[in-house]
C-alpha cells in the first residue's frame, strides 16, 4: 500500500488494515484549492499536519467546506521534497490514546507545497499568485518563536534579517521579510483584507507577528521599497489582522514503533528522514487525541467554519486568559519543572515520569495548590478540568514516546512566564511569594540540572539552549558533592530579570532556591531525598 493518490483508491487494503481513507476525492479538492485559494499556512511540520491540517480534513468530511490548504515552507524544503511530494501532499495521522488504542487516518486536505524561495523564480510566482488572490482569507503560521525573531540579544539585527532590510522585497529570504513581501504583492494587486493566524505556543502571538511585520514594512517604506499607503494598509486590523490564538496538542516526533506497525499495516515508505536543518519528519505524523485551538474571531475576509471542527471562536481577552490558564499554570509549567527532574533521575520518558510518587507530587502542587488560585478563568475552559484531564490522561501516556530531553530545549527562554508569571500574582497578593515552594523546586531543578551530573552522580548530555554559555558561567564553582562550594554564585542568575521577570530575591525565593540547590548538590540520592523533604 502506497501513500499516493493512486495508491489510496484500493480502499480494501487500507480498511482492512484498519486506516480510514478521506470520504472525499483530494484530488479534486487539490485541484479547487489551488484555482481558488482560501487558507495558505506556513511552518509544515509535524503538528500544522496532524492538527492543523485535521482541522482541514474534519471541514471537508462534514461538508463545511471544499476547499483544503496550502503549504508554504519557508526554512526546510527538503521536507518539501521528501515527505509532501512523493506521497502527493497526503498525511497519515496517527493518534495514539493512553489505552494503547490508535486510530489512523488519511488526511487529504493539504493541497500544495510551495517553497518560499526568492531565489526558485517559479515558486516565489507561485506565492505571489497565491496572495495576489481576493479570495484568499487566512495566512496562519507554525514557524516556532524564533521564526517572529529579527533581532539578536545585543538588540541588533539579524544578518538574514539586515540583508532583507536593504535587498528589497523581491529577494526577501526571512520568514518575516517573505511574509511581508508577501502582503505588498496583495497590496499592489488588489488591496484586498487578509488575517495573519499565528498558532505558535507563544504568549500574544498575534502582537508578536504583526510588530514583526509592521517592522519590515517599515524598513522597507525608509528605503523607498513600499508606499506609506502600503505601510497604513497593514497597520489597519480591518485590512490585515492578527488575531491572538491558543494551540495546544502534544505532538512528539514521529516514533519508530509507530513506523514499524505502519509498515506491518502494510504501508509502504514510512521511514522518518532527518533533513540536513535537522527537521525530523515522516510521512506519518503521530500525536496524542486531545487537543485545544482557541482564536481571535477576527477575520475581515471571511473564514473557513473553523468553529465546526472543534475550534474556539471567541475575543482577544479570552484567548489571552486561555493561553495564560496553559502556559504559566496547567501544562508548560509542569512540563517544564519535571523534565528536569527526569533526566537527573533516570526517566527518559516524560510519562514515566509521571509515575514517580515525588514528580507526581511536584506536579500537583505546581498545578492545583500553587497555580489555580492565581489564574483566571477563561470561562470557556475549566482551569480544574483542563488540568484535571493532563493529569490523569495527557501526561501519563506512555504511547506518546515524549521525551524529557526534547522538553527540557530552550528552558531559559520559557521561565519567565511558566513560573514568573505565578511568582508576580502571589506578590501582588500576598506582598511576597516565600509561601510558595513547587515553584521554586522547579527554579533549583532547572539549576541542579544544569551540572549535567544526575542523582547518582553519572554525567548526562544538556537539551539545547541559546543561553547555555551564560548559565554554566553562573555555575562556576559549585560541584557535585559539595554543597559548601555553592556560596554567591547564583545571586546574578536569580536577580536576573530578563530570565525570570522578575528578582527572585525581591519576591522572597532567592535564598529558598539556594539553599535547595545546595541540598540537590549533597551528593547520590540528593535530588530524591531533596524532593520527599518538601513534598
Amino acid at each position: 500500500m502506497k501513500l499516493s493518490y493512486e495508491g489510496i483508491k484500493n480502499k480494501e487494503a487500507w480498511e482492512k488494515a484498519g486506516i480510514q481513507l478521506p470520504s472525499y476525492d483530494p484530488e479534486q479538492v487539490a485541484e479547487q484549492t489551488k484555482t481558488a485559494p482560501v487558507w495558505i499556512h506556513f511552518g509544515i511540520g509535524n503538528i500544522f499536519r496532524i492538527f492543523i491540517g485535521g482541522i482541514a480534513d474534519t471541514l471537508i468530511s462534514e461538508g463545511f467546506s471544499d476547499k483544503g490548504i496550502l503549504c508554504a515552507e519557508t526554512f526546510d524544503y527538503e521536507v518539501i521534497d521528501k515527505i509532501y511530494n512523493p506521497f502527493d501532499n497526503l498525511v497519515l495521522a496517527v493518534t495514539l490514546h493512553e489505552d494503547g488504542r490508535t486510530d489512523k487516518r488519511v488526511l487529504g486536505a493539504l493541497c500544495e507545497a510551495v517553497r518560499a524561495d526568492a531565489a526558485d523564480a517559479g515558486s516565489w510566482n507561485r506565492l505571489k499568485e497565491i496572495f495576489q488572490n481576493p479570495g484568499l482569507q487566512m495566512a496562519s503560521f507554525t514557524i516556532t518563536e524564533k521564526g517572529y525573531a529579527l533581532k539578536n540579544a545585543d538588540g541588533d539585527y539579524f544578518g538574514f534579517v539586515q540583508a532583507d532590510l536593504e535587498n528589497g522585497p523581491q529577494k526577501a529570504s526571512g520568514a518575516m521579510g517573505i511574509v511581508t513581501a508577501m502582503l505588498w504583492e496583495r497590496y499592489q494587486a488588489c488591496k484586498a483584507p487578509l488575517a495573519m493566524v499565528s498558532m505558535d505556543n507563544v504568549s500574544q502571538n498575534g502582537r508578536k507577528l504583526r510588530e514583526s511585520v509592521l517592522e519590515m514594512a517599515e524598513g522597507w517604506q525608509k528605503k523607498g521599497y513600499v508606499t506609506p499607503e502600503f505601510l497604513s494598509y497593514v497597520k489597519d486590523e480591518s485590512c490585515i489582522s492578527f488575531p491572538w490564538t491558543m494551540i495546544d496538542k502534544i505532538t512528539p516526533r514521529p516514533g519508530e514503533d509507530v513506523c514499524a506497525m505502519l509498515e506491518q499495516d502494510g504501508v509502504e515508505d514510512m521511514r522518518p528522514v532527518i533533513t540536513s536543518r535537522h527537521t525530523y519528519i515522516a510521512p506519518y505524523a503521530n500525536a496524542e487525541g486531545p487537543q485545544y485551538l482557541v482564536i481571535e474571531d477576527s477575520f475581515p475576509n471571511g473564514r473557513p467554519a473553523l468553529e465546526k471542527a472543534g475550534v474556539y471562536m471567541t475575543d482577544r481577552a479570552t484567548v489571552n486568559k486561555a493561553e495564560r490558564m496553559k502556559v504559566t499554570v496547567c501544562l508548560n509549567p509542569i512540563h517544564t519543572a519535571l523534565c528536569t527532574y527526569d533526566c537527573m533521575l533516570g526517566y527518559p520518558l516524560f510519562a514515566d515520569g509521571m509515575h514517580d510518587p515525588q514528580l507526581d507530587a511536584l506536579a500537583r502542587k505546581l498545578g492545583y495548590e500553587e497555580g489555580l488560585p492565581v489564574v483566571e478563568d477563561p470561562g470557556i475552559l475549566s482551569p480544574r478540568g483542563f488540568l484535571d484531564e493532563l493529569m490523569s490522561v495527557r501526561f501519563p501516556n506512555p504511547y506518546l514516546g515524549d521525551t524529557s530531553a526534547r522538553i527540557a530545549v530552550d528552558i531559559s527562554q520559557m521561565v519567565a512566564i511558566r513560573f514568573g508569571e505565578t511568582i508576580k500574582a502571589y506578590m501582588e497578593r500576598e506582598g511576597n511569594a516565600g509561601q510558595l515552594t513547587a515553584v521554586p523546586l522547579a527554579i533549583a531543578g532547572w539549576i541542579r540540572y544544569l551540572l549535567a551530573v544526575d542523582d547518582e552522580g553519572k554525567e548526562f548530555e544538556l537539551s539545547p539552549d541559546p543561553m547555555l554559555p551564560y548559565l554554566k558561567e553562573q555555575l562556576t564553582g559549585v560541584e557535585f558533592g559539595r554543597p559548601e562550594s555553592l556560596t554567591s554564585q547564583l545571586r546574578p542568575l536569580l536577580s536576573n530579570t530578563n530570565i525570570f521577570g522578575i528578582s527572585l530575591y525581591e519576591a522572597g525565593l532567592g535564598e529558598k532556591i539556594e539553599d535547595m540547590v545546595r541540598e540537590e548538590i549533597a551528593g547520590t540520592g540528593a535530588v530524591r531525598e531533596t524532593l520527599i523533604r518538601y513534598l
